[in-house]
């Protein structure tokens, strides 16, 4: 954790769009709970909740989603509606609250920041941002916008568009949660900070880098969202391009979040757009039985494809991208393999079944795995697979790792941008997966519980 995240955010009042939403009640209220538990919170906040419909026991809402422990949490909070065509109700709740957090803290009202939680549709977004300009409570605030980024690149642009509207850049903070991962951040630790590893990042070392992030989970319920969004939008232009970012970048000036992100944007206007030769769509069979579905959808639910980034340092590498719903296995791994080496002294031990791979968990118990070859006990000089690990909760025992969005709400309070996407890196993304949304490959139907379609790179 940076310095600055160990000091105490300034008096803050926090507006959550979506508050009676699934991702409020598993994610933001809990993650607001332990900050306030650890005292990373401001000493004195305020929560305001909104939505369009009203929510008569907000508090019983917020209790329900926490522990014990942040009743603080739920004595903060208040819950205002509002919608688009009318916000003054909310700006005066806002207001309210602003004063009482001023007068708590003994500061001026002013001194009062406002965190802006947008837990809401991509197509709701743009009226609800205009909605706050004009009621002013973009002043002295930092947007958080979750994805999708829109739904395309027009929409994504229209988006940016309003936001720029009324907010500056670097006052907005796009959520792409496994940015927030601890063990994602690793690989940036991993990457700059040994030379073992970083030497050997690169196209004359590496054969192949595979992200993947399988899910056992069907559609619990998503079925309509995901009938507006797919599995395309939903994970690859999101986290699995971010993830790519992060491992394929040139080492940034230093890491604060401009020279991260202009070193992650550089890898997107280097990486192609996806082909659709080289993916598969996959949808699981029972997908359209769900009531929120289409009879005879052709949402995608699975998606592997190659991707390429056309660096020095990475050209000809490709980059094995799966993901999708109903599959045979929870994984959430990236997988740095390497090249066999000259001259082969003991054969081809990779065909041996013995692979010479890095294995990155990205998981909350995230570990690391090099896969190596190594003596094998006995009279003969030959090889067998040997694996060196590191487990990150026993080699750290005393530490606490942030979840994924308390690092995320924590970074916010403090203004630090560096795990959140850019408005260039999100409209280079919807650049490269426009083939694949105007020409999209055909769905082809896998049974649950299975590994789905043939990827391009096994055909």
């Amino acid at each position: 954790m940076s310095e600055q995240s160990e000091q105490q955010p300034v008096p803050h009042v926090v507006v959550l769009f979506g508050a009676n939403g699934d991702l409020a009640k598993r994610m933001i209220y809990p993650a607001l709970a332990k900050l306030g538990a650890a005292g990373r919170l401001p000493a004195a906040y305020a929560l305001v909740g909104t939505g369009r419909h009203d929510v008569e026991d907000y508090a019983g809402v917020i209790a329900g989603s926490v522990d014990d422990e942040s009743s603080a949490l739920v004595e903060r909070s208040r819950f205002q509606t509002s919608d688009a065509d009318d916000g003054a109700d909310l700006a005066d709740a806002v207001r309210q609250a602003e004063q009482e957090v001023a007068d708590e803290a003994g500061v001026d009202v002013d001194e009062v920041r406002r965190l802006i939680y947008l837990s809401v549709p991509p197509g709701s977004m743009p009226d609800i941002v205009a909605m706050l300009g004009r009621e002013g409570l973009t002043d002295r605030a930092r947007l958080v916008v979750e994805k999708p980024f829109g739904l395309d690149l027009e929409s994504s642009r229209q988006l940016d568009r309003a936001i720029k509207d009324v907010a500056d850049e670097g006052d907005v903070f796009r959520v792409d949660h496994f940015l927030g991962k601890e063990a994602v951040q690793n690989v940036l630790a991993l990457r700059f900070a040994n030379r073992l590893l970083g030497s050997v990042w690169n196209r004359e070392n590496v054969q192949s880098v595979s992200i993947e992030v399988p899910e056992t989970l069907g559609l619990e319920g998503r079925g309509s969202f995901y009938e507006t969004v797919g599995c395309l939008r939903d994970m690859v232009s999101t986290h699995l391009s971010q993830i790519l970012g992060f491992v394929a970048l040139e080492p940034p000036a230093d890491l604060s979040a401009a020279a991260v992100r202009d070193a992650k944007a550089a890898v997107f206007d280097a990486l192609r757009p996806f082909s659709k030769d080289d993916t598969v769509f996959g949808q699981f069979d029972g997908y359209r039985d769900d009531d929120d579905t289409d009879d005879d959808s052709q949402v995608e639910t699975l998606v592997a494809l190659t991707a390429h980034v056309d660096t020095e340092r990475w050209r000809d590498v490709p980059f094995h991208l799966r993901t999708g719903k109903a599959m045979a296995d929870d994984r959430r791994t990236v997988t740095v393999r390497f090249r066999e080496p000259e001259p082969a002294l003991f054969g081809e031990t990779g065909d041996a079944g013995h692979p010479h791979e890095l294995v990155l968990d990205l998981s909350d118990d995230a570990k690391v795995a090099i896969e190596l070859r190594g003596k094998k006990p006995g009279p003969e000089l030959e090889v067998a697979p040997a694996t060196l690990r590191l487990d990150y909760a026993e080699d750290f025992p005393d530490d606490d790792p942030l979840a994924a969005y308390e690092r995320i709400l924590l970074d916010v309070f403090h203004g630090d941008q560096l795990l959140f996407a850019r408005a260039d890196e999100v409209d280079r993304l919807w650049e490269v997966c426009a083939p694949l949304l105007d020409d999209p490959p055909e769905v082809q139907t896998y049974e649950k519980g299975t590994w789905g379609p043939t990827p391009p790179w096994e055909r």
